[in-house]
């Protein structure tokens, strides 16, 4: 199982991202396990400096706007 955490305030790009994971996890056939982390603290703990961000098995992956679907396919199946 994955672990993959979204950084952000709850914004609608955050809530957008976070189904966006949960999609192609589904049309992969993937088991993921989503976290979202609101707390500034957390958030710049991690590195993000833009967000959403997007952090896969504690790798930090991506961050600013929304990812583009093929490469979070890909963070997925790594």
């Amino acid at each position: 199982m994955k672990t993959v955490k979204v950084y952000g305030p709850g914004c609608k790009r955050c809530a957008a991202t976070e189904t966006m994971i949960r999609d192609a996890a589904a049309r992969l056939g993937l088991d993921v396990a989503v976290e979202k982390v609101t707390d500034a603290k957390s958030i710049a703990m991690a590195g993000v400096i833009s967000t959403p961000g997007i952090a896969v098995d504690g790798k930090l992956v991506h961050a600013g706007g929304l990812p583009d679907a093929a490469k979070l396919d890909g963070w997925l199946q790594a």
